[in-house]
């Protein structure tokens, strides 16, 4: 039969009297061995509860004794765990295998009756550990255990220094590894943390790692600019993860800076109708006053733009030319490449096996996976132009696993990311060496746009035409060859000895046979005169194409009309009929959008359902509750990245924008706001004025 209230506290009772008894009885001899400030605290991951821990026992201590011997404590983590299998001992040698093992990479190493106890050589994402306690957790309680059965959760101590996130525990390699959790909260909120006192650097960092293994939704990053980031799910939770990191993890002063909130930057087709709704090319164009499109359409000399969007370049010693072109992908490719990025990286590290005549097996799984999504790529790419385009992807970006496309168009080369399917195709030709060069300034383009140096997301950019003249390859040989000939000589003097007399007769002999060589080539005597070869002052060959495919890039997208993407989140509020007025009025006012409003059944309250973007939601929970006392809660979690409909760049140009905007155009254009935001915080330069027809203001009353 279930226990009644009464005894349950009952056996509550007993079960403190019988653990105070049993500490009591320790009481003095432990103190005498083992001072209390080495004494122990134990922090569970998920609640955060602290318990006073002895060796032998356990107490419940009062609030006033924990506070006392609060810094004293150390902290550890404590592992939440479910057994699946078999049963769990303490005491017992495991391994602790990570998210990433493959357990084929292991057993090709060491043989399956291997156990945690054998020396064994390092394999990836594997480790060993002992099992140093055993809890039942209950509630603010913990309970030790000697064992734990199939089925049941528990907590374990001691595997802080083995496990980040999620592990699975298991006594054999050939265990393959569970799916780390997936949550539904995307990390998207990033701030800078830095100590106030520049000592404290290292209390911090360890800080950091804590709280990095205490919440799941968490990541720290160090950027190139040395910045210690903490990328959080929202503004609820950055607060939450501050609050953690000054008072428990790092426990110093902190500074914390203004939010960081992603954008990325995008292209559209040209639009149909002008701000005010009038088909474009039927009005009558005005003399534009305002000349920042102007300026901003400018191109440079040496640059040729066709009225198609096609950038022609030509790199600084005009040995090589390029045309590209930039249109923007649909929709449902950008997503479908979003969704797939881990499988883009795969696909990328076989290719790179491939290339480097590395032997790489490939699983089949993995190939199915592949096939599938070559698939799904044609099906979404369809129509006249995108004809082969599937079989022509040179490369995806930024970081060879965006959402973002590189085609070539050219005949003469033969290469795509579908190497792995078993389509490579070992060709020599004039491309082949510096095709590379050619990724890598698609892979800088894409990683900052000339908007705000954002990422950019679901553009396709086609080399449509590249050229290399024969002075360049003649150049690029005699460069790799004056590489080889200064290589050979510096073996030459190392290899030789200069100590006895003999030696140095052998040194010159060396010395006159290389002047010999050296007079061979004509390119060489005219270094050796101080005279520059027109081909080095431009620099290597590679670096000049990388410089000039990114500068092709940027014309390209351009000459396309531009626009911000802004990261939205999908805001779900509960409110009553009495308080929906103000709640919408909230949303209008911070550019939300509300998608579907329902009447929960049996109730008064609603439901909304609404998107909002992240740039606008610092401080939207508090003015919500405020506007409504208290009566609408909102929920807020990442969604998706939309496109700002205005253009950053407009400027009025006909009759009728004029008579609606005015003259100076000078309402709030929200894409330009935060376009000029990011600029300002990454320390671009951004055009404004901040005083306009300035005027001498005096009274205008008669002095007396």
């Amino acid at each position: 039969r279930p226990l009644t209230q009464e005894e349950i506290a009952r056996r509550r009772e007993l079960a403190k009297r019988r653990h105070a008894e049993k500490l009591a009885a320790n009481e003095g001899k432990e103190l005498s061995e083992k001072p209390p400030s080495e004494n122990s605290s134990e922090v569970t991951g998920n609640t955060g509860d602290t318990k006073e821990q002895q060796p032998t026992g356990q107490v419940e201590i009062t609030t006033t004794k924990a506070t006392k011997q609060e810094a004293e404590n150390k902290e550890s983590f404590i592992a939440f765990a479910r057994v699946f299998s078999g049963v769990v001992r303490r005491g017992q040698k495991i391994f602790v295998l990570g998210p990433k093992y493959d357990p084929a990479e292991a057993l090709h190493k060491l043989s399956s009756q291997c156990s945690a106890t054998d020396d064994l050589p390092a394999v990836p994402h594997m480790a060993c550990c002992t099992l140093e306690n055993l809890y039942l957790l209950m509630g603010r309680e913990l309970e030790d255990l000697e064992e734990v059965p199939a089925g049941n959760v528990l907590g374990i101590g001691g595997l802080q220094d083995f496990v980040l996130k999620s592990a699975t525990l298991s006594t054999s390699l050939a265990c393959p590894p569970f799916t780390p959790l997936n949550f539904e909260a995307t990390p998207i909120v990033r701030v800078a943390v830095e100590p106030k006192h520049p000592s404290d650097m290292l209390q911090l960092v360890r800080g950091m790692k804590l709280l990095n293994q205490a919440d799941p939704c968490v990541q720290v990053l160090i950027q190139e600019t040395g910045e210690h980031v903490l990328v959080t799910a929202g503004e609820v939770h950055l607060q939450r993860c501050l609050d953690d990191l000054k008072e428990r993890f790092a426990k110093v002063e902190i500074s914390v800076s203004a939010p960081i909130i992603p954008f990325r930057e995008t292209i559209t087709r040209p639009p149909k109708v002008d701000m005010v709704n009038e088909e474009i090319g039927k009005q009558q164009k005005v003399a534009v006053i305002h000349q920042a499109k102007e300026d901003q359409s400018k191109i440079p000399e040496g640059i040729q733009v066709d009225s198609d969007g096609l950038v022609t370049m030509s790199t600084p010693n005009k040995q090589a030319t390029l045309s590209v072109k930039a249109v923007p992908l649909p929709e449902e490719v950008t997503r479908l490449l979003e969704e797939n990025s881990e499988l883009i990286r795969t696909m990328e590290q076989l290719n790179t096996s491939l290339n480097e005549d590395k032997t790489h097996e490939i699983n089949q799984k993995t190939l199915d996976r592949i096939k599938e999504f070559k698939q799904k790529l044609e099906q979404n790419l369809q129509g006249r132009k995108w004809r082969n385009a599937v079989d022509h992807i040179w490369s995806f970006g930024p970081r060879k696993c965006g959402p973002n496309i590189l085609l070539y168009n050219f005949a003469g080369y033969e290469r795509s990311v579908w190497q792995c399917l078993g389509n490579a195709v070992k060709e020599v030709s004039k491309y082949r060496d510096f095709d590379n060069s050619i990724v890598s300034g698609f892979q800088l383009a894409t990683l900052s746009g000339p908007m705000c140096e954002e990422p950019l997301m679901g553009v396709c950019f086609t080399v449509e035409k590249w050229e290399i003249n024969k002075a360049g390859e003649m150049s690029t040989s005699s460069q790799d060859s004056e590489e080889c000939d200064a290589m050979e000589h510096k073996q030459n003097e190392d290899t030789t000895p200069t100590s006895s007399c003999t030696d140095e007769v052998c040194s010159v002999n060396e010395q006159q046979d290389s002047s010999e060589s050296v007079s061979k080539s004509p390119e060489k005597i005219s270094k050796q005169k101080g005279e520059v070869s027109p081909a080095g002052c431009y620099g290597p060959f590679s670096g000049q194409l990388i410089a000039t495919m990114k500068e092709a890039c940027r014309y390209a997208l351009q000459a396309k009309p531009q626009r911000l993407m802004a990261a939205m989140y999908t805001c779900e509020i509960m409110a009553t009929a009495e308080v929906l007025g103000r709640v919408y009025a909230v949303l209008s006012r911070r550019e939300g959008r509300v998608l579907q409003e329902e009447m929960k059944e049996g109730t008064d309250v609603f439901i909304i359902k609404a998107v909002l973007p992240v740039a606008e939601s610092f401080g939207f929970a508090d003015e919500i509750r405020k506007r409504t006392s208290g009566l609408a809660s909102p929920q807020l979690v990442f969604s998706h990245w939309e496109i700002i409909p205005s253009d950053p760049f407009w400027v009025p140009t006909t009759e009728e924008e004029y008579l609606h905007f005015g003259e100076k155009a000078d309402t709030e254009n929200q894409a330009r706001k935060y376009m000029n935001a990011v600029r300002k915080r990454k320390g671009l330069y951004v055009e404004e004025k901040i005083v306009e027809h300035a005027e001498k203001q005096r009274t205008l009353s008669r002095n007396k």
